[in-house]
């Protein structure tokens, strides 16, 4: 039977794993053991932060649809506005209405006016 060299393979995926990590610090860049964990625990991390980005971003456009709204009508707070453009049947969402406080408080400031009287 023929000899058979089998280092390409295991080369080429220690090759793959090593890149993986580079910038990695002390041995989990160098060492294939370490590295492996911490490609598996990178990638559970980014999973887990790729959502809370979204959560993030979610909470920044309620804070600042509230300090819009609170600097418009002093008595009105960021629910009771939620609640009365679901009331009038405004459907906006909170990215939209974030927007439209950033750079266009006019139409901002008509909305909130529609939704008050």
């Amino acid at each position: 039977m023929p000899r058979v060299k089998r280092g390409t393979i295991a080369a080429k995926h220690r090759r793959r794993v090593l890149k993986d990590v580079k910038g990695y610090r002390f041995g989990r860049s160098k060492k294939e053991r370490e590295a492996k964990t911490a490609i598996l625990h990178a990638g559970a991390h980014a999973f887990r932060h790729r959502r809370e980005k979204k959560r993030d971003a979610r909470a920044l456009w309620q804070i600042q649809i509230n300090a819009a709204v609170r600097s418009l009508d002093s008595k009105l707070s960021y629910s009771r506005f939620m609640g009365l453009l679901k009331k009038s049947k405004i459907e906006l969402d909170r990215k939209i209405l974030s927007q439209l406080t950033e750079h266009e408080p006019n139409t901002f400031k008509r909305i909130v006016e529609s939704v008050t009287k």
